[in-house]
């Protein structure tokens, strides 16, 4: 923590992570930001006591940059980083689809470049980032992006070859439960109670089951069953589940989402 770190691109995940580095312990004045506006500048210096610089400054200050910029704004900014970036620093790229090899060729000979996939739980410390390293980053390297992404979540590495699928499943993953949230609340409606309670009843069952998942170590067919009592309520719906392929819909629609981060990898947005 006595690296100088900056976080390149401060919208929602960038303050997030600044915010979860401080509590974790790393001094605002070993951190820096860069943002478009000086306003949002002012706004993280009197809620953080960070700095705002250029990008070009952070690339000369930092130990460690954070490029926390949206996908379709990585060559602009690394066409700023190119010339102050030197293999003794750590490149760590949050945007999504950005291959670590891509990166790479743009900036000095063997800088060390590690990708991390967050997702967006990690506004409220419960993220999952998945991580992966490029050809010149060290498990040294590896280590010093899970300690900061640590502060918002869990952390989870895996080869870069596995980013797309982790997408699928871990950076897209809210999404469908938001999706089943909001089905299940139009369900509740149909079934005769107010939108408001049928909101609260699906999110405390939401977030009891994902505890239980969590905590208790046991499969969730185990639990499931715990649930499903014989010619009972459970086993009724979950029948009409399976005659409607959600399963199967499930496994396509990732299947779908892991395609699509292949695309926007390989540059056909």
């Amino acid at each position: 923590m006595t690296q100088t770190v900056a976080v390149l691109g401060t919208g929602k995940i960038g303050e997030a992570l600044l915010s979860g580095m401080i509590r974790a312990g790393w001094r605002p004045s070993n951190l820096l930001v860069t943002t478009r506006r000086s306003e949002r500048a002012e706004e993280l210096h009197n809620r953080y006591g960070v700095d705002s610089v250029s990008n070009a400054e952070a690339a000369k200050r930092a130990d460690i940059l954070i490029l926390a910029v949206k996908p379709q704004d990585m060559g602009r900014l690394l066409d700023e980083l190119a010339q102050h970036v030197t293999p003794d620093r750590l490149v760590i790229s949050a945007a999504a689809g950005i291959t670590t090899a891509s990166i790479e060729e743009r900036l000095a000979t063997n800088t060390p470049v590690v990708r991390v996939m967050p997702n967006t739980p990690v506004l409220v410390d419960e993220g999952m980032s998945v991580i992966s390293a490029g050809s010149h980053a060290t498990t040294d390297h590896l280590a010093a992006a899970e300690a900061i992404f640590g502060g918002v979540g869990k952390t989870l590495r895996v080869p870069e070859s596995q980013q797309d699928a982790a997408t699928a499943l871990s950076g897209s993953g809210p999404a469908y439960f938001y999706f089943l949230v909001e089905a299940m609340t139009d369900a509740g409606i149909l079934l005769g109670l107010p939108r408001a309670q049928a909101h609260d009843l699906i999110v405390q069952a939401a977030i009891g089951a994902a505890v239980m998942l969590r905590d208790s170590g046991e499969h969730p067919v185990k639990l499931r069953e715990a649930v499903t009592s014989p010619a009972g309520t459970t086993i009724s719906a979950i029948r009409e589940l399976e005659n409607h392929g959600v399963r199967a819909a499930l496994i396509a629609a990732l299947e779908a989402a892991r395609d699509r981060s292949r695309e926007l990898a390989s540059g056909n947005g």
